[in-house]
């Protein structure tokens, strides 16, 4: 599997794996990579694109995992909240404050948040998706162990990003654009999801601007 090749690049590259808290999910001691921006985009694998067969309906979610009453959606909320929302009920969420870091604007209801996949659906697919297992897909839909694969945004940007990589979009906040290509190289990198060419050259092109901040994730299968 790609994800497995991935890491072996990676190690011998030099990255030292050492086993990470176990994920409930999906391993038992995953891999764990630290791997600067820039060393992270090229350790990516390239490979074209597939599209056929994608149906959004393939990736199940939201779900509650952990059976509290809150979904996928809501955990997020609450763990993204500014101020904390009051929670009631089979996990209604009243009050409460957020940031949507693509277009730095603060929402004060819940409502008015669409929950991002940072690499969306499509495009998970897209690379490398297509070859998994069911569980594989609602795990990556639902990942809540890794805290940049789920970002509560204005539903506006999120629909305007619809699932476009960072080839034909990027989010319009000028100060959000080292935090996006982070969060975006930490999801390819935990879940072994290759890039195309554009792709890769416009990441690259992109981080020269960027500190060399740190990738730091679990390998999820």
């Amino acid at each position: 599997m790609r994800a497995v090749m991935t890491i072996v690049a990676a190690l011998v590259a030099g990255v030292i794996a050492t086993p990470g808290v176990a994920h409930a999910q999906q391993v038992t001691n995953p891999v764990h990579v630290q791997l600067g921006l820039r060393e992270a985009i090229a350790a990516l694998p390239v490979a074209d694109e597939v599209r056929e067969g994608y149906e959004r309906t393939k990736f199940k979610h939201w779900i509650d995992a952990d059976r509290d009453g809150c979904n996928t959606r809501a955990e997020v909320l609450i763990a993204e909240a500014i101020t904390a929302p009051e929670i009631s009920g089979r996990c209604g969420l009243t009050g409460g404050d957020w940031h949507s870091y693509y277009d730095n604007v603060r929402i004060d209801r819940a409502g008015a948040l669409d929950i991002d996949h940072m690499v969306p659906l499509a495009e998970a697919w897209d690379s490398g998706a297509f070859d998994w297992t069911p569980p594989q897909r609602q795990d990556y839909a639902n990942d809540l162990d890794e805290p940049r694969a789920l970002v509560a945004v204005t539903a506006k940007t999120n629909r305007s990003k619809a699932d476009q990589d960072p080839a034909t979009w990027l989010p319009p906040a000028p100060d959000a654009l080292c935090t996006y290509l982070a969060d975006w190289v930490t999801v390819k990198t935990r879940w072994g999801l290759s890039v195309d060419d554009t792709e890769r050259d416009t990441l690259t092109l992109r981080a020269q601007d960027c500190p060399d901040a740190t990738i730091d994730t679990n390998v999820a299968y």
